[in-house]
């Protein structure tokens, strides 16, 4: 007879094949899209500026390569947490390994004014839009 104990063996096991199974898509898909190991990212923008801040804890700076072209931006970084020498893992959900990503921008940015900053595992990226992505007020003559 089954006893109840609040551990749920179908459950678990429901759980651990929605978490493969969302990785396993998670890992491909169109540009922009996250790929295995990549940090969670949102980007949004304001009048002059898009912003771009992921999610990098750990990230130490020097694994860390930011580049702009066009209307990409890309994001490169490598994970080298401790890894133990002896033992066995029973879960590892921590990122480790190299990453890429590349998002598409709304408009083109000005890749020489964009800046970069990582404060408590999570980097700001500064992407001022270029001038004729800015908007711009339009004087209206009146009269003939």
């Amino acid at each position: 007879m089954f006893r109840h104990t609040g551990y749920r063996p179908l459950t678990q096991l429901r759980g651990e094949m929605d978490r493969l199974l969302g990785d396993l898509f998670h890992a491909v898909g169109p540009i922009g899209a996250p790929v295995a190991n990549s940090p969670a990212l949102n980007v949004w923008e304001q009048a002059d500026m898009i912003f771009a801040e992921a999610e990098v804890p750990g990230l130490a700076i020097e694994n860390l390569e930011i580049s702009v072209q066009g209307t990409e931006l890309s994001l490169k970084g490598k994970y080298e947490g401790p890894h133990p020498a002896e033992g066995t893992y029973h879960r590892r959900e921590r990122a480790s390994g190299e990453f890429a990503r590349t998002v598409r921008l709304p408009v083109e940015v000005d890749a020489d004014q964009v800046q970069a900053r990582l404060q408590d595992g999570v980097l700001l990226v500064t992407l001022p839009k270029a001038a004729a992505a800015r908007p711009r007020r339009i004087k209206v003559n009146v009269g003939g």
